[in-house]
């Protein structure tokens, strides 16, 4: 779980949380956002370490490095219509007419507030930070080290034209150098325009917090992006809530759902998706094309770093969702989703796993 991250070094107190006030939200009292329908699991850092490192799967790690494609912007640059393409964890790089959005960038090695111990990726990132081009914007959808990672955020500042961040999460980027006027806030339900697309932030059923005093000092968002024709939903973390049908009844059918599929635990299970409920969460937004985020990058569950991947095909393929699966650095657009339904990880499996 992503508190268990905080605990895994002695400057866990670390951390900086926003003095704002927000009363006028639905989800806000006392100074903490909260969710509605359920609140997160108090398991503890103990029970959530112990899950993690000493009952754990015996397959936290691939045994082999996992494929990763270099990202031809070439490509995004001269299609005609949307292209994204899959860096690793939930970061995703999405182009738009000439617009480059990158949700939850994460290039860090650990997703941790050091870099010397923590959860270690195992796949590197698809693209260095130095390779990216100007982005338009970064968008984050909650402040957990995976999601928002101080490093690649003061890395981009120069490259970067806009943030779009939820509640409280402003104060942060402010104090890692971001000028105040390139920062949109928003809460639940907001929307901003980014160009000729439509920005909107929207629940999600999860938790905030980058240190042990800062718990739910910040809100936590998905995001929805309709630009033209397209109507595209990154879910950030989640657990499964009635929020993702009233998204889509309010902003879909979506073209393509970019879910979290991984990281899921008994233990926390409100506050994040596992596969069965991420394909629920999925046609409750009315979506076409599904695309598993929230994988094959870091170990931060108690199950094996393939069974997300193994378990969503299944579920997938009971319910005839449209599961696109491409290698980390693969450009996608809606035309070419069809030439990405290959299960690349199956090469890459222990001969002796199977997926309860």
């Amino acid at each position: 779980m992503k508190f268990c991250l905080l605990m895994l070094t002695s400057l866990a107190l670390i951390g900086c949380s926003s003095e704002s006030n927000y009363h006028g939200e639905t989800n806000y009292q006392a100074g903490k956002f909260y969710n509605p329908e359920q609140q997160p699991n108090d398991v503890g850092p103990f029970g959530a370490i112990n899950s993690i490192y000493f009952n754990g799967s015996d397959y936290p790690l691939p045994s082999e490095p996992l494929p990763v494609k270099p990202v031809l912007l070439n490509i995004m640059e001269s299609s005609a219509e949307p292209s994204l393409v899959k860096l690793g964890h939930s970061s995703v790089l999405l182009r738009l007419d000439e617009q480059y959005i990158l949700f939850d960038p994460m290039f860090s090695e650990r997703a941790s507030p050091v870099s010397w111990a923590g959860p270690k990726r195992f796949t590197p990132p698809a693209i260095t930070i130095d390779a990216l081009p100007k982005l338009d914007a970064i968008v984050i959808s909650h402040n957990h080290f995976d999601h928002l990672d101080e490093h690649t955020i003061k890395a981009l500042i120069k490259r970067t034209d806009h943030y779009y961040v939820p509640l409280g999460v402003k104060a942060l980027m402010i104090d890692w150098g971001v000028p105040e006027e390139k920062v949109t806030e928003l809460g639940w339900w907001q929307e901003a325009q980014l160009g000729q697309s439509l920005i909107a932030a929207t629940p999600s059923q999860h938790f905030s917090g980058r240190s042990l005093t800062d718990k739910n000092e910040t809100l936590w968002v998905s995001w929805v992006i309709a630009h033209d024709d397209l109507r595209l939903f990154f879910s950030g973390d989640s657990g499964y809530f009635s929020g993702f049908k009233a998204i889509g009844d309010k902003y879909g059918p979506f073209d393509v759902t970019l879910m979290e599929n991984g990281a899921y635990n008994s233990l926390w299970q409100f506050v994040h998706l596992f596969p069965k409920e991420t394909v629920q969460a999925h046609l409750d937004l009315k979506g076409h094309y599904l695309v598993p985020i929230h994988n094959a990058t870091f170990n931060l569950s108690n199950h094996a770093w393939f069974e997300p991947l193994e378990k969503i095909e299944q579920e997938a393929q009971q319910h005839q969702v449209e599961l696109i699966t491409p290698i980390f650095g693969d450009v996608i657009t809606l035309s070419s989703m069809d030439n990405f339904k290959q299960r690349w990880w199956k090469a890459y499996l222990p001969s002796s796993s199977a997926v309860q």
